[in-house]
């Protein structure tokens, strides 16, 4: 049977009557996206860009419309990235500045849903991986994206370059430099977010990389470095240890608490216990220590369904170790 729009739905009251076909009101996602899933509430000839709308978040929207979402979006950048590849130089800068040749990749990255604009930077990362003779291609674009006043298209353009990092840390350094320091925290938290997917895959330019920024006067810089290298020190310890090691006289109250919290963050897997308290019994701030220690055995209670020892286990082999 064809699904008609129906006849009431005019611009004046088509936000009313999509309402209650979408559910619940969500962060407005672009009309483009609405279309792609909803195409037939809509009459033709609408100038959808005018549309006052609020549509369904990203996992609101039922699993077979959203593997087709999430295709459109995949095959849109390709296509994108593929005719930006073959403009001259000329008319790349030209593109790159009216933003002409890349539209659809411009509205995934600033999309108001965090969803869509993560398929977007997996959709390039898959890219650059996959395809060699786009990679030149694939970073300018992102160079020219990092440049957006929208802060959204920022963040995304460094987790982006997050998941180029994985495998190829060097070529993409820049954006990580650049977007520690930008105005909004929403970069910055990006920074930190890639440092540790990248520390996973991809260590140890991760660790040297960090270690610039291990003793920088700001100490939002030297809070967020410490925080970005705990995940790679979850599974191994020995490896951000010594770097940690370097933070404990750090006179920072943030930077401090941080450093604790990562202590315990990296302790309660199995072999990090012993390989923690063994390193924790060279350092001099005993202040800094005795903190960590109790965090640790604190965590082995809040994580008591994850960490390999009891919380009593944990208790005994810190006393067995002179703490």
């Amino acid at each position: 049977m064809e699904r008609k729009p129906p006849h009431i739905i005019t611009l004046k009251g088509l936000n009313k009557n999509i309402q209650p076909l979408c559910g619940r009101y969500q962060p407005p996602v672009s009309p483009l996206h609405f279309m792609q899933c909803y195409s037939y509430l809509i009459p033709s000839g609408l100038l959808l860009d005018s549309l006052p709308l609020h549509y369904m978040a990203f996992y609101d929207i039922p699993k077979p419309e959203r593997d087709k979402l999430v295709e459109q979006i995949n095959n849109d950048i390709l296509s994108e990235i593929i005719r930006y590849s073959r403009l001259s130089p000329t008319e790349n800068n030209e593109a790159g500045s009216n933003a002409n040749s890349i539209k659809k990749v411009i509205s995934y990255f600033s999309d108001e849903d965090t969803y869509i604009r993560k398929t977007a930077y997996l959709a390039i990362g898959k890219i650059y991986s996959s395809d060699r003779s786009l990679r030149k291609k694939v970073l300018a674009l992102l160079e020219t994206l990092l440049k957006a006043d929208d802060f959204k298209i920022r963040q995304t353009v460094v987790n982006t370059a997050g998941e180029i990092g994985k495998t190829d840390f060097e070529i993409v350094q820049h954006f990580f430099d650049t977007g520690l320091f930008d105005e909004h925290h929403s970069i910055r938290n990006a920074v930190i977010g890639s440092v540790k997917k990248m520390g996973e895959k991809n260590h140890e330019p991760i660790l040297q990389w960090a270690k610039k920024y291990l003793h920088h006067e700001d100490k939002e810089i030297r809070r967020e470095i410490c925080h970005g290298i705990e995940l790679r020190g979850r599974t191994h310890p020995q490896d951000i240890l010594p770097m940690l090691k370097e933070l404990q006289h750090d006179k920072t109250k943030r930077v401090s608490s941080t450093l604790v919290h990562v202590l315990g963050q990296i302790a309660y897997k199995k072999g990090c216990l012993e390989t923690v308290l063994k390193d924790l019994k060279t350092w001099d701030n005993h202040e800094v220590v005795e903190k960590a220690i109790e965090e640790i055995i604190d965590v082995h209670d809040r994580y008591q369904n994850f960490s390999y020892y009891t919380q009593e286990q944990a208790k005994e082999i810190t006393t067995k170790m002179g703490f």
